[in-house]
């Protein structure tokens, strides 16, 4: 009985296991081809460059490098698995302000888009966006349009993103408060 009990517990790890890896999706941005020459001609190799998320807010990359393609996607998703972010989304579908993001000589700006409006956004950031779970943003890279720069340097981006919430934590006022200055905001300045 006790054997049986424990059989079923592995089972049902191993299907939770599968159910915690299908709750993400992931996207490949980038095949690259390297080859070696050798004496007796060409070794290629493959890096992948994949981003994988769970539409709700977390979201990470990775990157893989063997022989065969198949292999070198395997090893980018198990370390965008390792390299998770959570980033706080306003109502669920876009940012929360505007903000830019670099990495190297990779420049991008997002901005918050009212809804309906969809993804504007290049290849790379695309995919960052889909995984991620944002509906409607407004994104330019401007310099390089290297794929790995223009993922990392969206990332950079997403990690300076500040939520209402952990704004008003850092001041130490009411979330409500920082929302009404928001909405109201001129009118008051006008009003003292």
């Amino acid at each position: 009985m006790a054997a049986e009990r424990e059989r079923g517990n592995r089972e049902r790890g191993g299907r939770d296991r599968e159910e915690r890896d299908s709750e993400f999706v992931d996207k490949l941005v980038h095949i690259n081809r390297v080859a070696k020459v050798v004496k007796g001609g060409k070794r290629f190799g493959f890096a992948a460059l994949v981003v994988i998320g769970d539409q709700k807010g977390r979201v990470g990359f990775g990157h893989g490098k063997a022989r065969e393609v198949p292999e070198a996607i395997r090893k980018a998703t198990e370390s965008a698995k390792r390299n998770l972010t959570r980033v706080a989304l306003r109502d669920g579908r876009t940012l929360h302000h505007d903000i830019a993001g670099r990495h190297g000589a990779g420049r991008v700006y997002l901005r918050a888009a009212p809804a309906g409006t969809g993804i504007i956004a290049g290849g790379p950031m695309r995919a960052v966006f889909e995984t991620l779970g944002i509906q409607d943003v407004v994104a330019k890279s401007i310099g390089s349009s290297n794929p790995y720069n223009m993922v990392r340097a969206t990332f950079d981006a997403l990690k300076h993103q500040d939520s209402p919430r952990s704004v008003a934590n850092r001041r130490n006022i009411k979330v409500s408060t920082l929302q009404a200055r928001r909405i109201g905001g001129d009118a008051e300045a006008v009003a003292e």
